[in-house]
Protein backbone atom coordinates (compact mmCIF):
# COMPACT_ATOMS: atom_id res chain seq x y z
CA UNK A 1 0.00 0.00 0.00
CA UNK A 2 2.78 2.25 0.40
CA UNK A 3 3.75 2.30 -4.04
CA UNK A 4 0.16 4.07 -4.40
CA UNK A 5 0.99 7.12 -1.76
CA UNK A 6 4.89 7.85 -3.05
CA UNK A 7 2.77 7.77 -6.53
CA UNK A 8 0.46 10.54 -5.27
CA UNK A 9 3.14 12.49 -3.92
CA UNK A 10 4.88 12.41 -7.21
CA UNK A 11 1.53 13.38 -8.67
CA UNK A 12 1.39 16.30 -6.26
CA UNK A 13 5.07 17.80 -7.14
CA UNK A 14 3.88 17.05 -10.77
CA UNK A 15 0.53 19.81 -10.29
CA UNK A 16 3.11 22.41 -8.22
CA UNK A 17 5.23 22.46 -11.44
CA UNK A 18 2.49 22.76 -13.30
CA UNK A 19 1.22 25.62 -11.29
CA UNK A 20 4.37 27.21 -11.06
CA UNK A 21 4.38 27.22 -14.97
CA UNK A 22 1.54 28.92 -15.20
CA UNK A 23 2.30 31.45 -13.17
CA UNK A 24 5.15 32.38 -15.12
CA UNK A 25 3.34 32.55 -18.52
CA UNK A 26 0.58 34.51 -17.08
CA UNK A 27 3.82 37.42 -16.11
CA UNK A 28 2.88 39.26 -19.19
CA UNK A 29 5.17 42.61 -19.48
CA UNK A 30 2.66 45.49 -19.12
CA UNK A 31 3.46 49.10 -19.58
CA UNK A 32 0.97 52.18 -18.95
CA UNK A 33 1.24 55.49 -20.49
CA UNK A 34 -0.90 57.80 -18.42
CA UNK A 35 -1.61 61.87 -19.38
CA UNK A 36 -2.94 64.40 -16.43
CA UNK A 37 -4.16 67.45 -18.61
CA UNK A 38 -5.53 70.38 -16.22
CA UNK A 39 -3.86 73.19 -16.34
CA UNK A 40 -4.70 74.53 -19.57
CA UNK A 41 -3.69 78.17 -20.69
CA UNK A 42 -6.19 79.21 -22.66
CA UNK A 43 -8.90 77.75 -21.67
CA UNK A 44 -10.73 77.46 -17.89
CA UNK A 45 -8.54 74.83 -15.97
CA UNK A 46 -9.92 71.24 -15.05
CA UNK A 47 -9.69 70.21 -11.67
CA UNK A 48 -9.84 66.37 -11.68
CA UNK A 49 -7.38 64.97 -14.59
CA UNK A 50 -4.36 65.67 -12.49
CA UNK A 51 -5.85 63.80 -9.53
CA UNK A 52 -7.53 60.60 -12.24
CA UNK A 53 -4.46 60.40 -13.64
CA UNK A 54 -1.82 60.21 -10.52
CA UNK A 55 -4.63 57.76 -8.65
CA UNK A 56 -4.25 55.87 -11.83
CA UNK A 57 -0.66 55.23 -12.41
CA UNK A 58 -0.30 54.66 -8.50
CA UNK A 59 -3.02 51.35 -9.35
CA UNK A 60 -0.63 50.45 -11.82
CA UNK A 61 2.07 50.71 -10.42
CA UNK A 62 0.41 48.80 -7.30
CA UNK A 63 -0.61 45.96 -9.21
CA UNK A 64 2.74 45.16 -10.64
CA UNK A 65 3.11 46.80 -13.99
CA UNK A 66 6.57 46.79 -15.42
CA UNK A 67 6.79 50.73 -16.78
CA UNK A 68 4.12 53.09 -15.84
CA UNK A 69 5.26 56.70 -17.34
CA UNK A 70 3.02 59.34 -15.87
CA UNK A 71 2.93 62.67 -17.58
CA UNK A 72 0.97 66.06 -16.54
CA UNK A 73 0.18 68.97 -18.21
CA UNK A 74 2.28 68.56 -21.43
CA UNK A 75 2.41 70.84 -24.15
CA UNK A 76 2.13 69.72 -27.43
CA UNK A 77 5.32 69.22 -28.00
CA UNK A 78 6.22 66.84 -25.06
CA UNK A 79 2.99 65.25 -25.65
CA UNK A 80 4.25 64.23 -29.05
CA UNK A 81 7.50 63.05 -27.68
CA UNK A 82 5.82 61.01 -24.72
CA UNK A 83 4.02 59.23 -27.30
CA UNK A 84 6.73 58.59 -29.77
CA UNK A 85 9.16 57.42 -26.85
CA UNK A 86 6.36 55.11 -25.55
CA UNK A 87 5.88 53.65 -28.93
CA UNK A 88 9.35 52.05 -28.09
CA UNK A 89 8.34 50.40 -24.79
CA UNK A 90 5.37 49.08 -26.41
CA UNK A 91 6.84 47.44 -28.83
CA UNK A 92 8.52 44.78 -26.59
CA UNK A 93 5.25 44.51 -24.33
CA UNK A 94 2.09 41.89 -24.28
CA UNK A 95 0.48 44.48 -22.77
CA UNK A 96 -0.02 48.34 -23.33
CA UNK A 97 -2.17 50.78 -21.87
CA UNK A 98 -2.59 54.34 -22.76
CA UNK A 99 -4.66 56.92 -20.17
CA UNK A 100 -5.57 60.09 -20.69
CA UNK A 101 -8.11 62.95 -18.37
CA UNK A 102 -8.29 66.21 -20.17
CA UNK A 103 -9.87 67.88 -23.02
CA UNK A 104 -10.35 65.90 -26.31
CA UNK A 105 -12.29 66.91 -29.14
CA UNK A 106 -13.58 65.76 -32.64
CA UNK A 107 -13.14 66.90 -36.14
CA UNK A 108 -14.78 65.48 -39.13
CA UNK A 109 -14.91 62.10 -37.30
CA UNK A 110 -11.14 61.84 -36.25
CA UNK A 111 -10.48 62.49 -32.21
CA UNK A 112 -7.76 64.73 -30.92
CA UNK A 113 -6.40 64.96 -27.42
CA UNK A 114 -5.58 68.52 -26.33
CA UNK A 115 -2.37 69.34 -24.76
CA UNK A 116 -2.43 72.29 -22.57
CA UNK A 117 -0.67 74.83 -24.50
CA UNK A 118 -3.33 74.72 -27.30
CA UNK A 119 -5.21 77.51 -28.48
CA UNK A 120 -7.32 76.15 -31.67
CA UNK A 121 -8.39 79.93 -32.56
CA UNK A 122 -9.73 77.90 -35.85
CA UNK A 123 -10.11 73.91 -37.03
CA UNK A 124 -7.22 74.50 -39.35
CA UNK A 125 -4.71 74.66 -35.99
CA UNK A 126 -6.02 71.11 -35.08
CA UNK A 127 -3.49 69.35 -36.72
CA UNK A 128 -1.00 71.66 -35.39
CA UNK A 129 -1.48 71.75 -31.50
CA UNK A 130 -3.61 67.97 -30.85
CA UNK A 131 -2.66 64.70 -30.64
CA UNK A 132 -4.50 62.77 -33.07
CA UNK A 133 -6.16 59.34 -31.49
CA UNK A 134 -4.83 57.63 -34.13
CA UNK A 135 -1.49 58.30 -33.75
CA UNK A 136 -1.34 56.73 -29.82
CA UNK A 137 -3.01 53.68 -31.41
CA UNK A 138 -0.24 53.38 -33.99
CA UNK A 139 2.16 53.59 -31.30
CA UNK A 140 0.52 50.70 -29.01
CA UNK A 141 0.01 48.79 -31.92
CA UNK A 142 3.28 46.66 -31.67
CA UNK A 143 2.09 45.25 -28.60
CA UNK A 144 1.68 41.32 -29.04
CA UNK A 145 -1.84 40.65 -26.56
CA UNK A 146 -3.55 43.40 -26.20
CA UNK A 147 -3.63 47.18 -26.98
CA UNK A 148 -5.66 49.63 -24.49
CA UNK A 149 -7.15 53.01 -24.55
CA UNK A 150 -8.68 54.57 -21.81
CA UNK A 151 -10.46 57.90 -22.57
CA UNK A 152 -11.99 60.20 -19.72
CA UNK A 153 -11.99 63.07 -22.58
CA UNK A 154 -15.61 63.38 -23.05
CA UNK A 155 -16.08 66.70 -21.21
CA UNK A 156 -17.53 69.54 -23.19
CA UNK A 157 -14.89 71.36 -25.05
CA UNK A 158 -14.74 74.98 -24.73
CA UNK A 159 -12.30 75.60 -27.75
CA UNK A 160 -15.05 74.23 -29.91
CA UNK A 161 -17.56 77.77 -28.90
CA UNK A 162 -15.23 79.82 -29.95
CA UNK A 163 -13.49 78.02 -33.27
CA UNK A 164 -13.49 79.49 -36.74
CA UNK A 165 -14.31 77.56 -39.33
CA UNK A 166 -11.87 77.47 -42.42
CA UNK A 167 -14.12 75.13 -44.27
CA UNK A 168 -18.00 75.80 -44.48
CA UNK A 169 -18.54 72.33 -44.91
CA UNK A 170 -15.69 70.98 -41.98
CA UNK A 171 -17.78 69.11 -38.78
CA UNK A 172 -16.57 69.97 -35.10
CA UNK A 173 -18.82 67.61 -32.87
CA UNK A 174 -20.02 67.39 -29.40
CA UNK A 175 -17.84 64.78 -27.10
CA UNK A 176 -15.49 62.19 -29.36
CA UNK A 177 -16.65 60.54 -32.55
CA UNK A 178 -17.12 56.77 -33.10
CA UNK A 179 -13.78 54.73 -33.31
CA UNK A 180 -13.11 51.21 -34.92
CA UNK A 181 -9.65 50.33 -34.26
CA UNK A 182 -7.90 48.27 -37.03
CA UNK A 183 -6.09 45.95 -35.09
CA UNK A 184 -7.27 43.26 -33.55
CA UNK A 185 -7.33 42.74 -29.64
CA UNK A 186 -7.39 46.17 -29.07
CA UNK A 187 -9.68 47.92 -26.78
CA UNK A 188 -10.99 51.67 -27.14
CA UNK A 189 -12.31 52.68 -23.66
CA UNK A 190 -14.82 56.31 -23.85
CA UNK A 191 -16.13 58.03 -20.41
CA UNK A 192 -19.08 58.64 -22.46
CA UNK A 193 -20.39 56.95 -25.66
CA UNK A 194 -20.20 58.84 -28.79
CA UNK A 195 -21.29 62.19 -29.05
CA UNK A 196 -21.93 62.48 -25.44
CA UNK A 197 -20.13 64.63 -22.84
CA UNK A 198 -18.87 63.45 -19.75
CA UNK A 199 -18.55 65.16 -16.01
CA UNK A 200 -15.65 66.19 -14.53
CA UNK A 201 -17.05 65.16 -10.99
CA UNK A 202 -17.75 67.29 -8.20
CA UNK A 203 -15.24 65.24 -6.21
CA UNK A 204 -11.51 63.89 -6.21
CA UNK A 205 -12.31 62.42 -9.16
CA UNK A 206 -14.28 62.17 -12.04
CA UNK A 207 -17.37 59.71 -12.02
CA UNK A 208 -15.51 57.22 -15.18
CA UNK A 209 -12.05 57.40 -13.27
CA UNK A 210 -14.00 56.71 -9.82
CA UNK A 211 -15.38 53.57 -11.31
CA UNK A 212 -11.93 52.29 -12.63
CA UNK A 213 -10.51 52.45 -9.64
CA UNK A 214 -12.74 50.38 -8.00
CA UNK A 215 -12.89 47.72 -10.56
CA UNK A 216 -9.53 47.88 -13.10
CA UNK A 217 -7.73 45.93 -10.06
CA UNK A 218 -9.92 43.20 -9.37
CA UNK A 219 -7.75 39.81 -9.76
CA UNK A 220 -8.89 37.31 -12.28
CA UNK A 221 -11.54 39.65 -13.38
CA UNK A 222 -11.58 39.92 -17.85
CA UNK A 223 -11.20 43.24 -18.78
CA UNK A 224 -14.50 43.29 -20.68
CA UNK A 225 -16.76 42.33 -17.34
CA UNK A 226 -14.17 44.92 -15.57
CA UNK A 227 -15.48 47.90 -18.27
CA UNK A 228 -19.32 46.50 -17.86
CA UNK A 229 -18.71 47.22 -14.36
CA UNK A 230 -17.29 50.33 -14.67
CA UNK A 231 -20.42 51.33 -16.90
CA UNK A 232 -22.87 49.94 -14.55
CA UNK A 233 -21.29 52.34 -11.48
CA UNK A 234 -20.92 55.33 -13.40
CA UNK A 235 -24.87 54.85 -15.12
CA UNK A 236 -25.62 54.87 -11.23
CA UNK A 237 -23.86 57.64 -10.02
CA UNK A 238 -24.65 60.01 -12.90
CA UNK A 239 -28.14 59.13 -13.20
CA UNK A 240 -27.87 57.58 -15.94
CA UNK A 241 -26.66 60.52 -17.62
CA UNK A 242 -23.33 59.53 -18.40
CA UNK A 243 -23.05 55.78 -20.18
CA UNK A 244 -19.42 55.04 -21.13
CA UNK A 245 -18.80 52.86 -24.28
CA UNK A 246 -15.95 50.72 -25.61
CA UNK A 247 -15.07 50.02 -28.82
CA UNK A 248 -13.06 47.21 -30.59
CA UNK A 249 -13.41 43.35 -29.99
CA UNK A 250 -11.17 40.41 -28.24
CA UNK A 251 -11.01 37.03 -28.60
CA UNK A 252 -12.17 34.03 -26.46
CA UNK A 253 -9.21 34.46 -24.06
CA UNK A 254 -9.61 35.70 -20.59
CA UNK A 255 -7.97 39.21 -20.70
CA UNK A 256 -7.12 40.46 -17.41
CA UNK A 257 -4.90 43.09 -16.04
CA UNK A 258 -4.22 41.70 -12.88
CA UNK A 259 -3.48 37.78 -12.73
CA UNK A 260 -5.92 35.67 -10.81
CA UNK A 261 -4.74 35.36 -7.41
CA UNK A 262 -3.09 32.04 -6.43
CA UNK A 263 -4.29 30.12 -3.53
CA UNK A 264 -2.28 29.83 -0.25
CA UNK A 265 -0.59 26.57 -0.23
CA UNK A 266 -1.48 24.20 2.49
CA UNK A 267 1.17 22.30 4.10
CA UNK A 268 -1.00 19.47 5.12
CA UNK A 269 -3.14 19.37 1.92
CA UNK A 270 -1.09 16.14 0.59
CA UNK A 271 -1.25 14.51 4.12
CA UNK A 272 -5.06 15.18 4.70
CA UNK A 273 -5.66 13.64 1.23
CA UNK A 274 -4.05 10.46 1.66
CA UNK A 275 -5.85 10.25 5.15
CA UNK A 276 -8.67 10.58 3.81
CA UNK A 277 -7.80 7.21 1.35
CA UNK A 278 -6.57 5.51 4.30
CA UNK A 279 -10.08 6.11 6.28
CA UNK A 280 -11.92 5.08 2.97
CA UNK A 281 -10.38 2.00 2.75
CA UNK A 282 -10.11 1.39 6.91
CA UNK A 283 -7.91 -1.41 7.21
CA UNK A 284 -4.50 -2.05 9.18
CA UNK A 285 -2.38 -2.09 6.00
CA UNK A 286 -4.08 1.33 4.78
CA UNK A 287 -3.03 2.71 8.04
CA UNK A 288 0.52 1.41 8.22
CA UNK A 289 0.82 2.37 4.54
CA UNK A 290 -0.38 6.05 5.55
CA UNK A 291 2.43 6.20 8.58
CA UNK A 292 4.84 5.35 6.46
CA UNK A 293 4.83 8.08 4.55
CA UNK A 294 3.21 10.68 7.01
CA UNK A 295 5.59 10.04 10.33
CA UNK A 296 4.44 13.09 12.23
CA UNK A 297 2.41 15.61 12.37
CA UNK A 298 -2.33 15.79 13.47
CA UNK A 299 -2.78 13.32 10.75
CA UNK A 300 -0.13 10.81 12.00
CA UNK A 301 -1.51 11.05 15.30
CA UNK A 302 -5.05 10.44 13.94
CA UNK A 303 -4.29 7.42 12.36
CA UNK A 304 -2.61 5.66 15.12
CA UNK A 305 -5.23 6.40 16.71
CA UNK A 306 -7.89 4.61 14.28
CA UNK A 307 -4.92 1.81 13.68
CA UNK A 308 -4.99 0.97 17.49
CA UNK A 309 -8.91 0.60 17.53
CA UNK A 310 -8.57 -1.21 14.63
CA UNK A 311 -6.16 -3.55 16.20
CA UNK A 312 -8.73 -3.87 19.28
CA UNK A 313 -11.37 -5.03 17.89
CA UNK A 314 -9.73 -7.65 15.76
CA UNK A 315 -7.83 -8.68 18.98
CA UNK A 316 -11.58 -9.20 20.50
CA UNK A 317 -12.98 -10.89 17.28
CA UNK A 318 -9.66 -13.26 17.14
CA UNK A 319 -10.46 -13.94 21.12
CA UNK A 320 -14.63 -14.93 19.91
CA UNK A 321 -13.21 -17.22 17.21
CA UNK A 322 -10.70 -18.90 19.54
CA UNK A 323 -13.80 -19.81 22.66
CA UNK A 324 -16.05 -20.55 19.55
CA UNK A 325 -13.24 -23.11 17.71
CA UNK A 326 -12.62 -24.79 21.25
CA UNK A 327 -16.49 -25.23 21.93
CA UNK A 328 -16.80 -26.70 18.92
CA UNK A 329 -14.44 -28.90 19.47
CA UNK A 330 -15.49 -29.74 23.21
CA UNK A 331 -18.67 -30.67 21.45
CA UNK A 332 -17.19 -32.71 18.88
CA UNK A 333 -15.17 -34.67 21.58
CA UNK A 334 -18.36 -35.00 23.83
CA UNK A 335 -20.60 -36.67 20.91
CA UNK A 336 -17.75 -38.77 19.86
CA UNK A 337 -17.32 -40.39 23.83
CA UNK A 338 -21.02 -40.46 23.56
CA UNK A 339 -21.50 -42.38 21.02
CA UNK A 340 -18.36 -44.54 21.88
CA UNK A 341 -19.96 -45.25 25.48
CA UNK A 342 -23.44 -46.00 23.73
CA UNK A 343 -21.53 -48.76 21.37
CA UNK A 344 -19.98 -50.23 23.86
CA UNK A 345 -22.93 -50.62 26.38
CA UNK A 346 -24.93 -51.67 23.56
CA UNK A 347 -22.24 -54.58 22.76
CA UNK A 348 -22.30 -55.33 26.45
CA UNK A 349 -25.77 -55.63 26.79
CA UNK A 350 -26.14 -57.95 23.63
CA UNK A 351 -23.71 -60.03 24.58
CA UNK A 352 -25.40 -60.69 27.90
CA UNK A 353 -29.10 -60.94 25.64
CA UNK A 354 -27.32 -64.02 23.86
CA UNK A 355 -26.13 -65.20 26.74
CA UNK A 356 -29.21 -65.21 28.70
CA UNK A 357 -31.67 -65.66 25.71
CA UNK A 358 -34.46 -64.98 27.95
CA UNK A 359 -37.36 -62.94 27.77
CA UNK A 360 -37.13 -60.69 30.39
CA UNK A 361 -33.10 -59.81 29.22
CA UNK A 362 -34.56 -58.75 25.59
CA UNK A 363 -37.07 -56.25 27.61
CA UNK A 364 -34.45 -55.26 29.95
CA UNK A 365 -31.99 -54.38 27.14
CA UNK A 366 -34.88 -52.63 24.81
CA UNK A 367 -34.95 -50.13 28.37
CA UNK A 368 -31.91 -50.03 28.62
CA UNK A 369 -31.06 -49.06 25.28
CA UNK A 370 -33.89 -46.74 25.47
CA UNK A 371 -32.42 -44.88 28.17
CA UNK A 372 -28.99 -44.54 26.79
CA UNK A 373 -30.78 -43.33 23.76
CA UNK A 374 -32.40 -40.38 25.66
CA UNK A 375 -29.40 -39.50 27.49
CA UNK A 376 -27.45 -39.21 24.56
CA UNK A 377 -29.97 -36.96 23.13
CA UNK A 378 -29.67 -34.84 25.84
CA UNK A 379 -26.35 -34.57 26.30
CA UNK A 380 -26.00 -33.67 21.77
CA UNK A 381 -28.68 -31.10 22.78
CA UNK A 382 -26.43 -29.63 25.48
CA UNK A 383 -23.83 -29.87 23.29
CA UNK A 384 -25.50 -28.12 20.43
CA UNK A 385 -26.42 -25.38 22.69
CA UNK A 386 -23.15 -25.04 23.92
CA UNK A 387 -21.68 -24.56 19.71
CA UNK A 388 -24.39 -21.88 19.52
CA UNK A 389 -23.67 -20.17 22.30
CA UNK A 390 -20.06 -20.21 21.34
CA UNK A 391 -20.93 -18.96 17.43
CA UNK A 392 -23.35 -16.21 18.76
CA UNK A 393 -20.40 -14.53 21.07
CA UNK A 394 -18.35 -15.15 17.53
CA UNK A 395 -21.06 -12.96 16.00
CA UNK A 396 -21.38 -10.25 18.61
CA UNK A 397 -17.53 -10.12 18.33
CA UNK A 398 -17.41 -9.74 14.08
CA UNK A 399 -20.14 -6.93 14.49
CA UNK A 400 -17.92 -5.22 17.16
CA UNK A 401 -15.09 -5.06 14.74
CA UNK A 402 -17.02 -3.94 11.81
CA UNK A 403 -19.06 -1.40 14.24
CA UNK A 404 -15.47 -0.21 14.90
CA UNK A 405 -14.71 -0.31 11.73
CA UNK A 406 -17.35 2.33 10.88
CA UNK A 407 -16.55 4.70 13.74
CA UNK A 408 -13.06 5.02 12.48
CA UNK A 409 -14.42 5.86 9.12
CA UNK A 410 -17.02 8.20 10.41
CA UNK A 411 -14.20 9.79 12.60
CA UNK A 412 -12.22 10.27 9.79
CA UNK A 413 -14.75 11.89 7.94
CA UNK A 414 -15.32 14.67 10.54
CA UNK A 415 -11.91 15.32 11.35
CA UNK A 416 -10.99 15.65 7.32
CA UNK A 417 -14.31 17.83 6.95
CA UNK A 418 -12.99 20.11 10.09
CA UNK A 419 -9.51 20.70 8.50
CA UNK A 420 -11.31 21.70 5.02
CA UNK A 421 -13.44 24.22 6.97
CA UNK A 422 -10.82 25.51 8.33
CA UNK A 423 -8.77 26.09 5.86
CA UNK A 424 -11.14 27.39 3.10
CA UNK A 425 -11.99 29.65 5.75
CA UNK A 426 -8.07 30.78 6.12
CA UNK A 427 -7.63 30.78 2.34
CA UNK A 428 -10.49 33.51 2.06
CA UNK A 429 -9.35 35.37 4.90
CA UNK A 430 -6.09 35.64 2.93
CA UNK A 431 -7.59 36.45 -0.37
CA UNK A 432 -9.52 39.10 1.19
CA UNK A 433 -6.68 40.70 2.63
CA UNK A 434 -4.73 40.36 -0.06
CA UNK A 435 -7.80 42.02 -2.31
CA UNK A 436 -7.62 44.56 -0.08
CA UNK A 437 -3.69 45.74 -0.08
CA UNK A 438 -4.41 45.93 -4.58
CA UNK A 439 -7.79 47.71 -4.48
CA UNK A 440 -7.94 50.05 -1.46
CA UNK A 441 -10.61 52.35 -3.23
CA UNK A 442 -13.30 49.50 -3.82
CA UNK A 443 -16.74 49.78 -2.29
CA UNK A 444 -17.59 46.19 -2.73
CA UNK A 445 -15.61 42.99 -2.04
CA UNK A 446 -15.02 41.47 -5.30
CA UNK A 447 -16.92 38.25 -5.87
CA UNK A 448 -15.99 34.92 -4.60
CA UNK A 449 -13.69 32.79 -6.96
CA UNK A 450 -14.89 30.03 -8.78
CA UNK A 451 -14.92 26.83 -6.88
CA UNK A 452 -12.32 24.46 -7.65
CA UNK A 453 -12.61 21.89 -10.17
CA UNK A 454 -12.13 18.41 -8.87
CA UNK A 455 -10.06 16.08 -10.88
CA UNK A 456 -11.54 12.91 -12.66
CA UNK A 457 -9.09 11.00 -11.34
CA UNK A 458 -9.74 12.06 -7.69
CA UNK A 459 -13.46 11.58 -8.39
CA UNK A 460 -12.76 7.45 -9.57
CA UNK A 461 -10.91 6.92 -6.64
CA UNK A 462 -12.97 8.36 -4.09
CA UNK A 463 -15.49 6.50 -5.99
CA UNK A 464 -13.55 3.38 -6.66
CA UNK A 465 -13.13 3.63 -2.21
CA UNK A 466 -16.45 4.01 -1.59
CA UNK A 467 -17.72 1.24 -3.52
CA UNK A 468 -15.91 -1.09 -1.98
CA UNK A 469 -16.49 -0.29 1.36
CA UNK A 470 -20.23 -0.79 0.91
CA UNK A 471 -19.16 -4.59 -0.74
CA UNK A 472 -19.39 -3.54 -4.37
CA UNK A 473 -15.88 -4.32 -5.31
CA UNK A 474 -14.40 -2.55 -8.09
CA UNK A 475 -11.08 -4.69 -7.98
CA UNK A 476 -9.09 -1.68 -7.15
CA UNK A 477 -8.58 2.23 -6.40
CA UNK A 478 -6.36 3.28 -8.46
CA UNK A 479 -8.24 5.96 -10.32
CA UNK A 480 -8.50 4.56 -13.41
CA UNK A 481 -12.43 4.03 -14.26
CA UNK A 482 -12.03 0.48 -15.62
CA UNK A 483 -14.94 -2.18 -16.79
CA UNK A 484 -14.29 -3.86 -13.17
CA UNK A 485 -15.09 -0.11 -11.63
CA UNK A 486 -18.36 0.34 -14.13
CA UNK A 487 -20.06 -3.08 -12.64
CA UNK A 488 -19.67 -2.29 -8.89
CA UNK A 489 -21.58 0.84 -9.86
CA UNK A 490 -24.05 -1.18 -12.08
CA UNK A 491 -24.02 -3.65 -9.03
CA UNK A 492 -24.62 -0.92 -6.00
CA UNK A 493 -27.35 0.86 -8.97
CA UNK A 494 -29.56 -2.58 -8.67
CA UNK A 495 -29.37 -2.98 -4.90
CA UNK A 496 -29.57 0.64 -4.02
CA UNK A 497 -32.40 1.59 -7.13
CA UNK A 498 -30.30 4.33 -8.45
CA UNK A 499 -29.47 4.71 -11.97
CA UNK A 500 -25.70 6.37 -12.35
CA UNK A 501 -23.98 6.55 -15.84
CA UNK A 502 -21.92 3.62 -14.94
CA UNK A 503 -19.12 4.53 -18.17
CA UNK A 504 -18.19 7.67 -15.97
CA UNK A 505 -17.05 8.44 -12.18
CA UNK A 506 -19.44 11.35 -11.28
CA UNK A 507 -19.87 13.61 -8.30
CA UNK A 508 -23.30 12.39 -8.04
CA UNK A 509 -22.88 8.88 -8.07
CA UNK A 510 -19.57 9.36 -5.52
CA UNK A 511 -22.09 11.88 -3.29
CA UNK A 512 -25.07 8.91 -3.45
CA UNK A 513 -22.23 5.98 -2.85
CA UNK A 514 -20.33 7.93 0.00
CA UNK A 515 -24.22 8.50 1.94
CA UNK A 516 -24.49 4.79 2.54
CA UNK A 517 -23.01 3.97 5.89
CA UNK A 518 -23.09 -0.07 5.31
CA UNK A 519 -23.32 -2.63 3.17
CA UNK A 520 -25.15 -2.15 -0.46
CA UNK A 521 -24.07 -5.15 -2.28
CA UNK A 522 -24.75 -8.79 -1.06
CA UNK A 523 -21.62 -10.73 -0.03
CA UNK A 524 -21.36 -13.80 -2.52
CA UNK A 525 -19.83 -17.08 -1.24
CA UNK A 526 -18.74 -20.29 -3.11
CA UNK A 527 -19.52 -23.67 -2.85
CA UNK A 528 -19.42 -25.30 0.60
CA UNK A 529 -18.88 -21.53 2.31
CA UNK A 530 -21.58 -19.47 3.98
CA UNK A 531 -21.49 -15.53 4.78
CA UNK A 532 -20.67 -14.49 8.37
CA UNK A 533 -20.63 -10.92 8.69
CA UNK A 534 -18.24 -9.40 5.90
CA UNK A 535 -16.87 -12.84 5.19
CA UNK A 536 -16.88 -16.37 3.53
CA UNK A 537 -16.35 -18.84 6.24
CA UNK A 538 -16.50 -22.46 5.11
CA UNK A 539 -19.17 -24.52 6.30
CA UNK A 540 -19.04 -27.79 8.78
CA UNK A 541 -21.02 -30.22 9.62
CA UNK A 542 -22.14 -31.83 13.02
CA UNK A 543 -21.36 -35.49 13.54
CA UNK A 544 -23.17 -37.98 11.68
CA UNK A 545 -23.41 -35.71 9.15
CA UNK A 546 -21.56 -34.75 5.43
CA UNK A 547 -21.68 -31.71 3.12
CA UNK A 548 -23.09 -32.20 -0.43
CA UNK A 549 -22.29 -30.80 -3.58
CA UNK A 550 -25.14 -28.35 -3.32
CA UNK A 551 -23.18 -27.17 0.39
CA UNK A 552 -26.50 -28.90 2.32
CA UNK A 553 -25.48 -31.02 5.80
CA UNK A 554 -26.73 -34.06 5.36
CA UNK A 555 -27.32 -37.24 7.37
CA UNK A 556 -24.51 -39.93 6.35
CA UNK A 557 -25.68 -43.17 5.10
CA UNK A 558 -24.63 -45.98 7.75
CA UNK A 559 -23.90 -49.87 5.87
CA UNK A 560 -26.47 -52.19 6.03
CA UNK A 561 -25.79 -55.08 8.62
CA UNK A 562 -24.51 -58.39 7.24
CA UNK A 563 -27.23 -61.38 8.21
CA UNK A 564 -25.99 -64.04 10.69
CA UNK A 565 -24.59 -67.33 9.12
CA UNK A 566 -27.06 -70.16 9.90
CA UNK A 567 -26.33 -72.86 12.43
CA UNK A 568 -28.46 -75.07 10.81
CA UNK A 569 -30.23 -76.68 8.01
CA UNK A 570 -33.51 -76.69 9.87
CA UNK A 571 -35.60 -73.72 8.98
CA UNK A 572 -37.01 -71.95 12.12
CA UNK A 573 -40.30 -71.73 13.51
CA UNK A 574 -42.59 -69.31 13.50
CA UNK A 575 -41.84 -68.08 16.82
CA UNK A 576 -38.16 -68.01 15.88
CA UNK A 577 -38.50 -65.61 12.82
CA UNK A 578 -40.39 -63.11 14.75
CA UNK A 579 -37.39 -62.78 17.40
CA UNK A 580 -35.43 -59.70 16.61
CA UNK A 581 -32.49 -60.30 14.94
CA UNK A 582 -29.02 -60.08 16.49
CA UNK A 583 -30.95 -59.89 19.74
CA UNK A 584 -30.52 -63.63 21.02
CA UNK A 585 -29.82 -67.15 19.22
CA UNK A 586 -32.57 -67.83 17.25
CA UNK A 587 -32.77 -71.69 17.88
CA UNK A 588 -32.76 -71.07 21.87
CA UNK A 589 -30.34 -74.17 22.29
CA UNK A 590 -32.74 -76.80 20.15
CA UNK A 591 -30.37 -76.44 17.04
CA UNK A 592 -29.40 -79.61 15.49
CA UNK A 593 -25.51 -80.53 16.33
CA UNK A 594 -26.13 -79.06 19.69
Amino acid sequence: MALPYRLLRCLALSAVLTLTLATHALADQRVALVFGISKYQNVPQLANPDNDAIAISDVFRRIGFDVVQLQQNLGVSEMRRAVREFSAIAAGADIAVVYYAGHGIEVNGINYLIPVDARLLSDFDVADETIPLDRVLQAIGPAKRLRLVILDACRDSPFSEKMKRSIATRAIGRGLAKIDPATPDTLIAFAAKAGAVAGDGDGAHSPFSTALLNHLATPGLDLRLALGRVRDEVLKTTNRRQEPFVYGSLGGETVALVPQLAPPIDPDAEARRDYEFAAQIGTEEAWNSFLAVHGSGAYANLARAALDKLEAAEQASERADAARRQAEEQARQKAEDLKKQLEEQLARQTEQARKQMSEQARRDLEQERQRIADQTRRELDDARRQLADARRRADEAAAQVEQARKQAAADAREQIEAARREAARQAEAARQSRLAALNPQADAAPPPPAPPVMDAADIARLLQAHLKRVGCDPAGTDGSWSGASQRALDSFNKHAGTTFDIKVASLDALDAVRAKAGRVCPLSCGTGQKADGDRCVQITCESGYVLDSQGACRRRLEPAPQKPKAVSRREPSAQQRSAPAGRADPCYGECEGD
